[in-house]
């Protein structure tokens, strides 16, 4: 780390936040008007809005349009440092984090406090070997990813001299039917039936096929029974076949066994479960059988005062039930772990332990239906669509996303057109020019 750097951090109390997720954000934007000096660390440099990562999936939005540069979003934060690298480690006798990235590895960066937000990654369950067949949607590199999958099977399709090949080529499973799978399945099925329909001359798009596929006996098992009943009914009228009961056996080049039963498809795409960080870990503390830190009614770390664990990392009760891994729970546990280290500096009072106002919970079935339960109110239809579209720009990082986003909404739904569908391939040297992202996008994601 830099001279000036360290130098910088030594004259006052030292807060160290790792991730720069819903939680991390909120930790560091409540100590702006502290006195201490906060670093903010990332494996990347830019926040992301992940529940709208299925849009960029689905060629709706770009991958600028859900994600913002951390220094952006804190340039007025006169406090606040922004490192990027990744976390390895925590030495909780030192207290010190150990930092790595390109250049070096395991640095120490000190802290009197630390925020751990390190949310979560995709889990196979035990059978990682999916992974290479059945890609995951956390991270925006997945989600380019699973789009250029999705667009690169039309055009093999498109191109195959063996009809009897095209449905193959067309079949989409998505493994997993939270929200995650129920959304991206719903996207997908607007996308073949709206804007893909007059693009193509060999082949006809609407008569690929979408598989969703879960164990559970419904699909938005959170949700309450009517609710779920309604998202199933939604599918199924978009065509989309909902298998439930069923527990997958095998993914492979040629697609998936599911109860016995072989599907082929060239195009499975994993929205089945999540796996915690490693900070459990790195603390050497008590965690749930999911691997998440138990904490403290006020997010603390038992015996340590001075670490707090927040977000999908954490395990905590409330009326005794876990809390869920949801952005709302990330947003206020963060913002609470910020203001109750700025009231220790402070020397202010203690404040009440943490609670979780649930404002409810909304899931998008296509285009102008969605799903909404907050209390016992419960929604379906547009004007659950209405509310989901508000929630979802009212938390976008910037002003320029929420614009730029309702912006392509109306232009999608009015039109049916698209914000990105290109497919993005790493062709290598020998084989063409390497783009990592569309000058569509680069130019979004500098706003």
């Amino acid at each position: 780390m830099p001279v000036e750097l360290m130098s910088a951090i030594d004259e006052a109390t030292k807060v160290v936040i790792v991730g720069a997720g819903f939680g991390g954000l909120a930790a560091a934007k409540a100590l702006r008007n502290t006195s201490a000096s906060v670093v903010l660390i990332d494996r990347t440099n830019y926040h992301l809005f992940e529940p709208l990562l299925y849009q960029v999936a689905t060629s709706v939005l770009t991958p600028g349009q859900i994600a913002s540069p951390i220094r952006g979003i804190l340039r007025r934060q006169k406090n606040a440092t922004v490192i990027l690298g990744e976390v390895t480690g925590v030495d909780k006798e030192k207290k010190c984090v150990f930092l790595s990235d390109a250049d070096r590895k395991n640095v120490p960066i000190p802290y009197d406090y630390l925020v751990l937000a390190t949310g979560v990654t995709q889990s196979y369950f035990g059978h990682n070997e999916f992974a290479q067949y059945a890609p995951g949607l956390k991270t925006l590199v997945d989600a380019v990813a699973v789009r250029s999958k999705i667009l690169q099977a039309f055009e093999q399709a498109e191109a195959e001299e063996d009809p009897s090949r095209h449905r193959d080529l067309l079949t989409f499973i998505l493994v997993g039917a939270g929200p995650t799978g129920v959304e991206m399945a719903a996207a997908l099925a607007i996308l073949v039936q709206s804007t893909l329909t007059s693009e193509f001359r060999r082949i006809d798009p609407t008569t690929a096929r979408i598989v969703l596929i879960d164990m559970a006996p419904r699909v938005l098992p959170a949700f309450s029974e009517d609710l779920s009943t309604a998202a199933k009914e939604r599918l199924q009228e978009l065509g989309v076949e909902v298998r439930l009961g069923r527990s997958v056996d095998r993914i492979d080049a040629d697609g998936i066994i599911v109860a016995g039963e072989r599907i082929l498809s060239k195009t499975v795409i994993w929205t089945a479960g999540v796996a915690p960080s490693p900070a459990g870990k790195w603390l050497n503390v008590d965690t749930d059988p999911a691997g998440r830190v138990r904490v403290q009614p006020d997010l603390t770390v038992a015996e340590h005062p001075e670490i707090f664990v927040v977000g999908d990392t954490a395990s905590l009760n409330q009326n005794g039930k876990p809390l869920p891994g949801v952005a709302q729970v990330a947003l206020q546990q963060g913002r609470y772990a910020g203001k109750l280290i700025h009231r220790r500096i402070l020397g202010g009072p203690t404040p009440k332990p943490f609670k979780y106002f649930d404002k409810g919970s909304i899931a998008v079935v296509g285009k102008g239906f969605a799903v909404l339960q907050t209390g016992q109110i419960h929604l379906s239809g547009f004007s659950a669509w209405l509310a989901w579209a508000a929630v979802h720009l009212q938390f976008l990082a910037t002003s320029s996303l929420r614009v730029s986003v309702f912006v392509q909404w109306v232009w999608t739904f009015v039109t049916g057109q698209r914000g990105s569908r290109l497919i993005v391939n790493d062709h290598g040297p020998d084989k063409g020019t390497r783009s990592a992202e569309t000058p569509l996008e680069a130019a979004a994601s500098t706003k």
